[in-house]
């Protein structure tokens, strides 16, 4: 079918929120999404309202005798067992979409000639529609022989994705970084939201009320990088409004002045780099912080 239509039948072992969003942009695309098993009815019925032509069969040894790729789209601790107890075709390619778990666990299909890679969107797939609006621009993170590579990257692209090479061994550190502004940015989100709480505003609000302050930083970001993107009392050097914070949050919540306490460490070197202070300032910046809780000024 072409460099930019690598695979003519697309199959799906697993039919969460992963399977949903990629069947549905991979639909999209022009591709033909043949085959769906799982073990959830209700997951399925929301994959073939997405993908009405796809055929739900029995099992995963029947979407791998009917696809020319099959996504393996099951929890990363099956991923394994899940390829093993398949027969697959020569020439057939085997592609999970965990972040952390090493392309090796498809040894198995790999050593009956199968073609085996893994394909990551960096993306949250909390809910299908969001995540598939938000596919455009998002990187792929794509480790493959060369045989299966290039395949991989084109069946990227077609859906708006920037495939990224992963080398083999790194993909747990690879899938850790993500975690810092995917899950790990909505429980600082809640922290924000947990301290609004004490002067009384609702969940809601508070997100309301941070969500424009968000989007103005990844926008700072964007347009200067990280640490140029940085504002803040620590890029000030404010050392007054440090220990306002400080104190306050020691009174109100101690486990969130800690961790005040750490990412205004975190934000120290990216003042340094910015130039904003110097190193005596970060010096009794740090200081600042590591000081016991309520310091007597």
């Amino acid at each position: 079918m072409g460099t930019d239509n690598p695979f003519s039948r697309i199959g799906f072992v697993g039919a969460g929120k992963v399977a949903q969003t990629l069947a549905e942009a991979f639909t999209q695309a022009g591709h033909s999404v043949v085959a769906i098993c799982s073990r959830s009815d209700a997951n399925l019925a929301q994959f073939h309202g997405r993908c009405p032509d796809s055929r739900i069969v029995s099992s995963p040894q029947e979407v791998a005798d009917q696809a020319s790729i099959v996504f393996l789209t099951v929890p990363d601790d099956v991923i394994g067992k899940v390829c093993e107890e398949v027969s697959w075709r020569p020439g057939t390619a085997v592609v999970h979409c965990s972040g952390a778990t090493e392309v090796s666990a498809l040894s198995s299909a790999k050593e009956r000639g199968a073609l085996i890679g893994g394909f990551h969107p960096l993306q949250m797939f909390a809910n299908p529609d969001v995540a598939l609006s938000g596919l455009p621009g998002c990187t792929v993170g794509i480790e493959a022989e060369e045989a299966l590579l290039g395949k991989l990257e084109a069946l990227a692209r077609c859906i708006g994705c920037v495939p990224m090479t992963l080398p083999a061994g790194i993909r747990p550190l690879y899938h850790a970084s993500a975690y810092y502004v995917g899950p790990f940015l909505i429980a600082l989100l809640k922290e924000g939201a947990k301290l609004w709480a004490h002067f009384g505003a609702s969940e809601r609000q508070a997100m309301d009320a941070l969500m424009p302050l968000l989007r103005g930083t990844v926008a700072a970001v964007q347009h200067a990088g990280l640490a140029n993107g940085m504002g803040g009392c620590v890029a000030r050097g404010d050392r007054g409004t440090i220990q306002k914070h400080v104190a306050s949050l020691d009174e109100t919540d101690a486990a969130a002045a800690d961790l005040y306490r750490e990412l205004a460490l975190r934000n120290i070197p990216l003042a340094l780099e910015r130039g904003t202070i110097n190193a005596l300032q970060g010096q009794q910046i740090e200081e600042l912080l590591k000081r016991a809780r309520n310091p007597v000024l």
